[in-house]
């Protein structure tokens, strides 16, 4: 009882002190208060749903039985847009909050909103080794699945919420994309709901130019209802050797040789400044040293970025055995290195030991709750972004990040891209070693502007032949975003399928204009 009181007591002092500052100035200046207190606990509420609702669909099997009477009802949704008139483009009907997009589009107050309830695995086919899913399955949740049948998917995309829609008309990327590509290339066929209402299947043998023209178009070619993933058998272990480099020039010759190396299942870096890295390379195995194995993943360990730094500040190699799940999602706990901007003592020992099990706070709660002023100063103070180059051009890319950005760590992950149709593509006729390259923090660069700095970035991006992630703010006009992306195939389906009255292009979408 006592302790009861005391909780109590901590409680009325806290929002007596939030009544004295006001919500807005907790929220901008000591955002921490906020989300320990209310959006954690939360967090762990819908986590606690979830997985409540795909153990019951599991045990049901309801999953593929319900799914046909669900796209059933996502057609009746498109016809009936067709018989008033078809006045407004349409969009998926989940909330913008949801996504795990920093980017609030405020298109879904003005389009017709289709809902789609679609957020089971199918079937899991072990003799085509395919998994077929619905398009809001996430990582967390498939990876969950697949484990313990001995499957995974070839490319698991950080971040436990990510979801295979998203992954899909987006993209996504991990550190085995130098052998399978982005998750794009790891789908073998896609079913979507089109303008007319009508179901389609396409593969590469089938309705072939819809299934390349589909990745990155941010749902603006069709409704995505299902899709078939590759599967590759499951390992226990990723063995992973960890190495520090230092030097600008060294830092890129050791990543370019790691990353054409097939043996390496898997090939990372994290930079720490201009020049000095940590290079990281893993292979899959079922048998470990049991004096190195480090379960990474469990909520009282360190920040994995963390984890990595203190190699570099030892100088030292080393070598561990991780559990393939926790590497897998490796960095969703810290959200990367988000969360240190967040929660200021996330890492510290005694926060982990006695709240790291609930870490960390839904992205999409984050963004629910994070107000205009706190909009407003992440916008001009704060970058999220990936850009994928060259391979070749790297060196050139990391010291344009240094100087428009300064922003520290940064992500480096190779993946190759196959010269396939659709939107992006290398420019020759074969298949090239690209590399992305995350930035996410607060720029230290003294000249840094949100617009005119991410504008100069989109320039040196679009003269390598590079891509920007379409997640992300995009400050480029019509004509240097269609200079940057391949949008002949694209708009070609859109006149063929009568999409332009249905959806709006996809620049409009995702363009800085598309909230105002």
């Amino acid at each position: 009882m006592s302790a009861l009181w005391s909780v109590g007591a901590g409680l009325l002092l806290l929002l007596l002190w939030v009544r004295h500052r006001g919500l807005e100035a907790v929220l901008v200046h000591h955002r921490w208060v906020f989300v320990c207190f209310f959006l954690l606990p939360l967090s762990i509420l819908f986590d606690i749903y979830y997985q409540l609702r795909a153990w019951a669909v599991w045990r049901l099997h309801s999953a593929p039985r319900q799914h046909a009477q669900r796209v059933r009802h996502i057609q009746e949704q498109v016809r009936e847009w067709k018989k008033e008139g078809s006045r407004r483009y349409m969009c998926t009907g989940r909330p913008g909050w949801l996504t795990v997009s920093l980017r609030v589009g405020k298109y879904k107050k003005t389009h017709k909103n289709i809902m789609i309830n679609l957020m089971d695995v199918l079937e899991v086919d072990s003799e085509r080794q395919v998994v077929r899913v619905e398009p809001l399955v996430s990582m967390g949740q498939l990876t969950a699945y697949l484990n313990p049948m001995g499957w995974t998917i070839p490319v698991v995309p950080e971040l436990d919420d990510l979801t295979v829609g998203g992954l899909i008309m987006g993209t996504g990327i991990e550190s085995s994309s130098h052998i399978y590509g982005l998750f794009q290339h790891t789908c073998v066929a896609y079913e979507l709901v089109l303008a007319d209402g009508s179901l389609v299947r396409c593969s590469p043998t089938e309705n072939s130019d819809l299934f390349y023209a589909v990745p990155w178009s941010c749902g603006t070619l069709g409704f995505l209802v299902a899709a078939e993933i590759k599967m590759v058998p499951a390992k226990k272990y990723v063995k992973i050797h960890y190495e520090p480099v230092r030097g600008l020039q060294k830092i890129c010759e050791k990543f370019t040789e790691e990353s054409k190396k097939k043996e390496n299942s898997f090939v990372e870096g994290l930079m720490y400044s201009l020049d000095e890295a940590v290079i990281m390379t893993g292979i899959l195995t079922d048998e470990a040293e049991q004096s190195k194995i480090n379960r990474i993943g469990n909520y009282y360990k360190p920040w994995f970025f963390k984890h990595v730094e203190n190699y570099l500040k030892a100088d030292r190699t080393g070598v561990e055995y991780i559990p393939s799940r926790h590497y897998y999602h490796r960095h969703t706990r810290s959200i990367f290195w988000e969360l240190q901007d967040i929660i200021p003592f996330g890492n510290n020992p005694v926060f982990r030991y006695l709240f790291g099990w609930m870490v960390p706070p839904k992205i999409s709660l984050l963004k629910l709750t994070q107000g205009e002023a706190i909009r407003k100063l992440y916008e001009q103070h704060h970058v999220v972004q990936d850009m994928l180059v060259p391979i070749k051009s790297l060196e050139k890319s990391i010291q344009t990040f240094h100087v428009d950005l300064n922003v520290y760590p940064i992500w480096l992950c190779p993946f190759i891209l196959p010269n396939n149709p659709g939107m992006v593509h290398p420019k020759g006729n074969e298949a090239e070693l690209y590399v992305d390259i995350g930035a996410y923090g607060e720029p230290k660069s003294k000249q840094f502007e949100a617009r005119a700095s991410m504008r100069q970035m989109e320039k040196f991006v679009r003269s390598v032949h590079g891509f920007q992630m379409l997640y992300a703010d995009c400050y480029m006009t019509r004509e240097e975003f269609w200079d940057m992306f391949d949008g002949s195939l694209y708009h070609k389906l859109r006149e063929e399928m009568n999409c332009k009255d249905a959806f709006p292009e996809v620049y409009d979408k995702i363009c800085k204009a598309a909230r105002h």
